[in-house]
């Protein structure tokens, strides 16, 4: 019975890495998957996931307006299926996260959907809301704080090496200017507005 996944982590994980391994291993029995992406991501190239140990694949890339259910269905229509990857799912509108439920249970589709939970503000992203309330299985990728503890918060460092507490919640690359934390050590950051490497 295929289920809704949803494998979330903060960033530079190797959630891309995942999903990739998990594409090629569908792909190396015979078997077809679609690939999608939002177009808010174009790090490796639009209409791709890349990860950061340089494994990459072509992918849909998806807006906002775009019926996730609808296009996948004819694509299942054309040639069947076996699995359905998603990857930046925190970038899916509320409206798709429920079209990849119709994926699930109207097409008999497993979806795997990767992504962010939590902004740097400590704020749940849309598609993540969505797939936290009605995901079937939820998977955490674990990372690490550099305090050893495991990372589940992400903080934004301003040029100035301060964390910041506003701005916009997508901000497309910049990698460096993120880092994960886990939770104490991002209470301290805002706290104290620097990451300190503090006991």
């Amino acid at each position: 019975m295929a289920k809704l996944h949803f494998i979330y982590a903060t960033m530079n994980a190797g959630k891309s890495t995942l999903l990739l391994q998990a594409a090629y291993n569908y792909r190396e029995r015979g078997m077809r998957v679609a690939m999608l992406i939002s177009t808010l991501d174009n790090r490796a190239g639009k209409g791709f996931i890349g990860s950061r140990i340089g494994l990459r694949a072509e992918a849909d890339a998806f807006g906002a307006e775009q019926d996730l259910y609808a296009a996948i269905k004819a694509d299942h229509d054309n040639s069947p299926l076996s699995c359905v990857f998603v990857d930046e799912a925190q970038f899916l509108t509320t409206d798709q996260v429920w079209q990849l439920s119709r994926v699930v249970d109207v097409l008999d589709l497993p979806v795997m959907a990767y992504g962010l939970r939590t902004d740097f503000r400590g704020e749940l992203f849309p598609g993540s809301r969505g797939l936290l309330a009605i995901a079937d299985e939820l998977t955490e990728a674990r990372s690490i704080c550099h305090c050893g503890r495991k990372a589940t918060m992400v903080v934004r460092m301003g040029e100035d090496g301060k964390a910041l507490k506003d701005g916009a919640q997508v901000m497309i690359g910049g990698n460096e200017t993120y880092t994960s934390l886990c939770r104490r050590h991002w209470q301290m950051a805002f706290e104290a507005e620097e990451v300190t490497d503090a006991a």
